[in-house]
């Protein structure tokens, strides 16, 4: 049968009476329509019932590999048009192995990268999808520029830029069921074609098991299945694939040496190189390395071989971004988001990661119960190094060569010379900062057991004061009887300008004899960056000041003594649906400058992690935040809801965290 096709006709925004260039191994089917200027590429599947009509907008551009399903429209506007790869103007572009499947409208001026699937009666229209995107079913997306390697759920409608970019990643599985059904329908293509052979439909049957097979994992390696996984995800987001052995005692000093470098970015190569690398290194310990061309820096590390033979005993992070491997032994190895290595918590990991990526050095230092008592820590070293495994290999050789002392964590930012927070992460008995929720909900840490200057105050707050001078912060105090202390509505007692210790405990001293019946807070101000750094509650109504020795907080008051040491804490009561973890979060994401939003999910969207989003939250203020967290939590009552922050500049997400679960 002779496919439909010929040039469009002519008009009076369209003259031209090009007509459409197909490849020879093509397969157009009879009861589909091309017109006009489209370019379709080699092993194209054009299937029945769908309209390829470059009439009004052109040209259109198909590319190699690609599957056009039953009942597919492509059309152009007039006006618009889109950059393809090759640096052209197109109305429509639509890339090379991609899956347009049943009842999908693509309308130029549109863009579909290579790899992209999009699902039933979606719609593109004046969008670019990036490469290896996974667009589900009845999904609109216009006016937007997806990002590569993006997944967007089922029913999405993604209209404005904020939306798409806070896409999820495509997972694993949303590639492997892509890639299963490019290879179904390729085998289709050439079943078309010889429809009347005998001979060719055996050879076809076989192609066909063989795409059945290529989309699981991978048979011919030695990688485990996590290992293959995660190899494609790499890819698939562009990223570049090394490796990099040592032996044990290589690795026991963190010294790894390069394998042979992989240049090659297709599957089958890259899983080759990685074999050769494990076979030739077979009693060496052997990891993984994704590395990000563009910004020259490692995204991912995970051990995949150890000197035992075994392969791929790595655990994934669950987060989304890539992290170190889990796998540890010895101070070589990495971590995860989803474990804790040796005496290090899961609050000292991220608060390492934390500082890491906004580009602090990190350090640590110690002190016996003496000299924690007059803040006399003695530094451990610090490290020049900027690769997560080696600074928490230096730091749990610091824990375990002060086992019986305290051991902070510092992070300093080098251009300002000055320290952006410090954690004690053990105390005296081996305890951890995760056995102690004192140390691991702070910044900044106060030392506990000084000597407050009067009675007035307790250790804490002495601490705190004393730690703010000496970083060249400002200390100042707000006060606010229960009425304003209800609407946040402070009122300051003066700023202190003395950076000297005694005027400034003088100064917070009689701000608290002149409110005793009110709520008294201190303040900690950065002046150069123009922003607080800590607000701390040190007098409530009917309570003697903060932290003093015999205190303690009245009836139903939700912030403990316990509670006081945080740096971001003023400590109002939490909403109600919402926990005093939560609240602690969206102090600190806000006290960082982050954007706060949410996202929700029923059970099923939630075992595929298909978020849909419940906006943003455009208000600064604390507790106009977390009322508006309460009401998305009691909108969604029967459902996961997730606390989201994003740091706007770096245009990336740095907090997801649960808020709410369905009760069973």
């Amino acid at each position: 049968m002779v496919a439909r096709n010929a040039a469009a006709p002519p008009t009076p925004w369209s003259k031209s009476l090009t007509t459409p260039q197909i490849d020879q191994t093509a397969y157009v089917h009879s009861f589909s329509n091309i017109i006009g200027d489209v370019h379709v590429g080699e092993k194209v599947l054009i299937a029945p019932g769908t309209s390829i009509r470059a009439d009004e907008g052109s040209p259109f551009h198909i590319g190699n590999g690609t599957n056009v399903q039953d009942g597919v429209v492509v059309h152009g506007l007039e006006r618009g048009r889109v950059i393809g790869d090759d640096s052209n103007l197109y109305s429509v572009w639509i890339g090379d192995n991609a899956s347009i499947t049943h009842m999908a409208l693509i309308h130029g001026p549109a863009y579909i990268g290579n790899d992209c699937f999009i699902g039933f009666r979606s719609t593109v229209f004046n969008a670019r999808v990036g490469q290896g995107s996974i667009v589900m079913m009845h999904v609109l997306i216009q006016d937007v520029e997806i990002p590569p390697g993006k997944y967007v759920a089922s029913g999405s409608v993604i209209t404005n830029q904020q939306q798409a970019d806070r896409l999820p990643d495509a997972q694993a599985d949303d590639m492997k069921f892509a890639t299963h059904v490019l290879g179904i329908n390729d085998a289709l293509r050439s079943g078309y074609h010889c429809a009347d052979n005998l001979s060719c439909i055996a050879s076809v049957r076989d192609e066909m098991t063989r795409a059945y097979e290529s989309s699981g994992s991978s048979s011919n390696t030695r990688l485990s299945a996590d290992v293959v996984q995660q190899v494609r995800q790499l890819l698939a987001q562009n990223f570049r694939i090394g490796t990099e052995h040592a032996d044990v005692r290589r690795f026991q000093s963190a010294s790894w040496t390069s394998c042979a470098p992989i240049q090659a970015t297709r599957e089958s190569e890259v899983f080759a190189a990685l074999d050769a690398c494990l076979n030739e290194h077979s009693k060496d310990y052997v990891r993984l390395i994704g590395i990000d061309p563009g910004a020259k820096r490692r995204v991912f590390e995970s051990i995949i071989q150890r000197p035992n033979g075994r392969t791929g005993d790595q655990t994934q992070s669950s987060s989304g971004s890539y992290t170190s491997s889990t796998s540890r032994s010895g101070s070589g190895g990495g971590y995860s988001n989803g474990s804790q290595g040796g005496g290090l918590s899961q609050d000292a990991i991220a608060q390492v990661r934390q500082w890491l990526a906004q580009g602090y050095q990190i350090g640590s230092e110690h002190a016996d119960k003496r000299r924690f008592q007059t803040s006399s820590w003695q530094s451990c070293g610090s490290s020049n190094s900027q690769r997560e495994g080696d600074i928490l290999a230096a730091l749990e050789q610091c824990l375990a060569e002060h086992s019986g002392e305290y051991v902070r964590l510092i992070g300093v930012d080098k251009q300002a010379k000055r320290r952006v927070g410090e954690l004690i992460v053990q105390r005296p008995g081996g305890a951890s900062s995760s056995s102690n929720n004192h140390a691991s909900t702070s910044s900044y840490t106060g030392q506990r057991g000084s000597a407050a200057p009067s009675s007035g105050l307790g250790s804490e707050v002495v601490a705190q004061v004393r730690q703010l001078l000496a970083q060249g912060h400002q200390v100042g105090m707000e006060h606010a009887d229960k009425r304003r202390f209800q609407t946040s509505s402070w009122q300051t007692c003066g700023t202190i300008d003395s950076r000297r210790e005694a005027d400034v405990f003088a100064a917070l001293e009689r701000c608290i004899a002149e409110h005793s019946g009110e709520y008294v807070r201190l303040i900690g101000v950065d002046k150069q960056a123009k922003r607080r750094v800590v607000e701390m509650i040190i007098q409530r109504p009917g309570s003697v000041s903060a932290n003093q020795s015999g205190a303690s907080p009245s009836n139903g008051d939700r912030s403990s003594s316990a509670g006081t040491s945080s740096a971001y804490s003023n400590y109002t009561p939490a909403p109600a649906g919402l926990s005093q973890e939560t609240v602690e979060h969206v102090r600190r994401a806000l006290a960082q400058g982050y954007q706060i939003s949410t996202e929700y999910a029923d059970e099923r969207r939630f075992k595929t992690s298909s978020w849909q989003t419940g906006g943003v939250i455009q208000a600064k203020r604390e507790n106009e935040v977390l009322a508006a967290l309460s009401e998305v939590v009691a909108e969604h009552s029967r459902a996961y809801v997730r606390l989201v922050g994003t740091d706007l500049n770096a245009r990336r997400r740095v907090l997801e965290t649960t808020i709410q679960r369905p009760s069973k």
